[in-house]
């Protein structure tokens, strides 16, 4: 019998096995995030973040083990109610932007809250406001072909964050950054998720960048291969965003 997930957990997963095309990528992972944790999830590439993410987010269905969302279950779902999840629950940033072509930036930012729901002028202050921070503010009327993929990055974070999503994953989300944007970014991912009780999941093959999470796990060849790591809030984590 399945033991039931802590509740204060937001996320937890029991023994997740996932292969790609028969090639081992996640070994029986068991983690489990708490609500308002930042979590960085480090190790070489390969090692299967990113996999991690992908069943953690509902992206990907497990080959075998336990997905909770909530205390409610991710694994037993079917392609629809994954989709539905992912659009109604989570945030994602990865490596690229991916952004709609035929919209402008501040329409990007603003989908998501339209698609749930949100007003026009809710939706649209909302993108102001975070392509603000994200210090693109002057990019909102231009669409992706006419910015430089530093600038379409920082958009895709502005809407990952704009609808303040219960669960923020974000997988290697500075890649295409220069190191003091890198820093940037993430101390807004971070502080982002703080002020607003968010969950941030930080997946990055760079452990300098794993400073802003308040808890580190590493992973090797599909495991965790060492315990979380606290990070005392206030010396290291707060210390860096200066």
């Amino acid at each position: 019998m399945s033991a039931a997930p802590p509740d204060n957990d937001v996320l937890w997963a029991r023994g997740i096995v996932k292969s790609h095309h028969g090639t081992p990528a996640l070994r029986g992972v068991s983690i489990g995030i708490r609500v308002g944790e930042v979590l960085a999830i480090t190790g070489p590439r390969g090692s299967g973040k990113s996999t991690l993410l992908g069943c953690l987010s509902a992206l990907l269905p497990v080959d075998e083990g336990e997905v909770w969302f909530n205390s409610a279950p991710v694994h037993t779902l079917g392609r629809a109610g994954r989709e539905r999840l992912r659009r109604d629950r989570f945030g994602f940033v990865g490596s690229e932007p991916h952004l709609v072509p035929e919209l402008t930036a501040r329409e990007n930012v603003a989908l998501p809250l339209l698609l749930a729901g949100a007003g026009h002028k809710a939706a649209y202050a909302a993108a102001a406001e975070w392509l603000e921070r994200l210090d693109v503010a002057d990019c909102a009327p231009r669409r992706p072909a006419e910015l430089i993929q530093s600038q379409r990055q920082r958009i895709a974070v502005a809407r990952a964050l704009a609808p303040l999503p219960p669960v923020v994953f974000a997988d290697d989300p500075t890649a295409p950054l220069h190191r003091e944007a890198q820093e940037q970014v993430l101390r807004i991912l971070a502080s982002a998720a703080r002020s607003h009780q968010l969950t941030l999941v930080l997946a990055t093959h760079d452990p300098e960048l794993a400073r802003y999470a308040d808890r580190t796990v590493a992973m090797v060849d599909g495991r965790l291969a060492a315990p979380v790591a606290p990070v005392v809030r206030g010396a290291s984590a707060v210390s860096a965003g200066r």
